[in-house]
């Protein structure tokens, strides 16, 4: 079984996630902190695969470029994301 079989990106990632924005206190935070913090905790991950799910595959607002996507993370400016909530109405 190889590393990428391995690891749910995507669980990882909102794990990640939410971590941060814990600590933070505020529902937003960077790329660049999300892959120091996930490579910290295991340096095999790839980064181009930790930033294709927050910025592509897992982002509401991203073009479609996969067959598969989630609504997991909103783009509010370069590089910046939040957690996504959709508003009930």
């Amino acid at each position: 079984m190889s590393d990428r079989q391995k690891v749910n990106y995507r669980d990882e990632i909102l794990a990640a996630v939410h971590d941060i924005v814990k600590r933070k206190g505020r529902n937003e935070f960077e790329v660049k902190e999300v892959v120091d913090y996930m490579l910290s905790k295991n340096p095999k991950l790839n980064k181009s695969t930790i930033r294709t799910h927050i910025g592509s595959r897992c982002c509401v607002n991203a073009n479609a470029n996969h067959t598969v996507t989630y609504n997991d993370y909103e783009r509010v400016g370069y590089g910046m994301y939040r957690l996504y909530q959709p508003v009930e109405g």
